[in-house]
């Protein structure tokens, strides 16, 4: 795979990868080994550079014992700094290796839920980057595994560790704001809205391409694709809303208890394109009443979208953050480490309650703690699936073009087939979950 290779020649060496080594041939092992506190867990790592490298810097301090990427260049400067490790370019490969405990998921979004999938049939622990899946079916299918096999996971949303975010959640709970009926989250960032690449582009020496498309239909390479732009296309992501979604939004389903919305409808937001995710979108969730909370409704904005509260009430023009709107007030919020009661004036003197929720161990160690004993994790796959879940059908009812009312016991949006497109996966002949 060193080489350029044409299309005909790429399905002919995929049809004998599925043929001979589909995700049944992965071990499956009935229990994780049992490993003491005071021990190292023997790790391995899906991705190696990027995101995924500073990941591996945060398991660095266990035993790392195995190493893929499908880029030979990232390959080989992570194999340096840990030469004990046995090296591959195919996940599934990795996953035979008869000495891994736990694995860490970072690869484009596309190839999570096969790789985390094949990982927790073995038997592995699995920490899997933001989003947990690409797709919503795929998302409900690892949170159901995972379920199953009683292991410790995690998804790396490590805002979720930080200390402003903690405090946020026991104001809002503890009635700061009173009663919560809306929240505002936003980012800057956005990207997308681009038209699909011409053919053509010989694929480099270094890049295992077969590899890196995975369960995704065959498609020319292309440098707006690997190794940074996959986000942008729907092949491969999920754009702005998919990628800091989860970071975001995180923070009100923890502070209000949400977990899955009734609809979702789209208020502003370019022409949905087949390839490309927007550039810009303006997306409105609503919860339902829950334990004597109201209903509430979350409000999307990325791409330079705000909320009108920062013209109307003149809010401090912090990055990207949340505004909860309660009957007593505001809080506004901005990344890790600002925070503020809104007006400000009303709060003068305000007594703040003492912590009642524990400063996290750190997001990596939490997993890995969890791993060794048992412990629990505060983003393991099930309160993070229904978080995916409801961000991804933010992206569903742009791509539908219709407001969804949303039935998460079917995975249907009612009344709309042609959503239907958008929330399963569809892999080419050989992959399965």
């Amino acid at each position: 795979m060193n080489h350029p290779i044409s299309r005909r020649r790429f399905l002919a060496s995929t049809s004998t990868i599925a043929a001979g080594f589909g995700l049944a041939s992965i071990p499956s092992l009935r229990a994780a080994r049992r490993v003491s506190p005071n021990e190292k867990l023997n790790i391995a790592m899906i991705g190696t550079a990027n995101q995924a490298g500073w990941n591996l810097g945060n398991v660095a301090h266990e035993n790392v014992v195995a190493l893929c990427d499908v880029d030979e260049n990232f390959l080989r400067a992570a194999a340096q700094k840990f030469p004990r490790a046995k090296t591959h370019n195919d996940f599934r490969r990795a996953l035979e290796q008869k000495d891994i405990d736990a694995v860490v998921v970072a690869t484009p979004d596309h190839t999570h839920a096969v790789a985390t999938a094949a990982a927790l049939h073995s038997g592995r622990h699995v920490y899997c980057e933001k989003p947990l899946t690409r797709t919503i079916s795929e998302c409900r299918a690892i949170r159901e595994l995972a379920k199953r096999q009683k292991l410790a996971t995690q998804m790396g949303t490590q805002i979720h560790a930080g200390a402003n975010y903690r405090r946020v959640v026991e104001l809002v709970q503890g009635g700061a704001i009173g009663k919560v009926s809306e929240a505002h989250v936003w980012v800057g960032g956005g990207f997308g809205n681009k038209e699909r690449p011409k053919e053509g582009t010989p694929i480099p020496s270094t890049l295992h391409y077969e590899e890196w498309l995975g369960p995704v239909e065959y498609r020319p390479y292309c440098p707006e694709y690997v190794p940074f732009f996959w986000r942008e296309w729907w092949a491969f992501g999920g754009g702005t809303l998919a990628d800091l979604g989860c970071h975001h939004v995180d923070l009100s389903h923890w502070a209000l208890g949400l977990r899955t919305p009734q609809s979702v409808e789209i208020l502003d937001g370019p022409k949905p394109h087949p390839e490309s995710a927007p550039h810009f979108l303006v997306a409105r969730y609503q919860y339902a009443a829950r334990d004597g909370q109201p209903p509430v409704a979350l409000t999307w904005y990325h791409g330079g979208k705000r909320p009108p509260h920062f013209q109307d009430l003149n809010l401090p023009k912090w990055g990207d953050g949340t505004l909860f709107v309660g009957e007593k007030g505001r809080m506004l919020l901005a990344g890790y480490d600002r925070h503020v009661l809104l007006p400000e004036a009303e709060f003068k003197g305000f007594q703040r309650p003492a912590p009642t929720i524990p400063d996290s161990i750190g997001h990596h160690k939490e997993w890995i703690l969890a791993c060794k004993t048992g412990s629990a994790t505060t983003c393991n796959f099930d309160y993070s699936g229904a978080l995916t879940e409801a961000v991804l059908l933010g992206n569903v009812a742009f791509r539908a073009g219709k407001k969804l009312v949303w039935n998460p016991a079917r995975l249907k949006a009612e009344g709309c087939p042609e959503a239907d497109a958008f929330i399963h996966h569809h892999y080419r002949k050989g992959w399965k979950l």
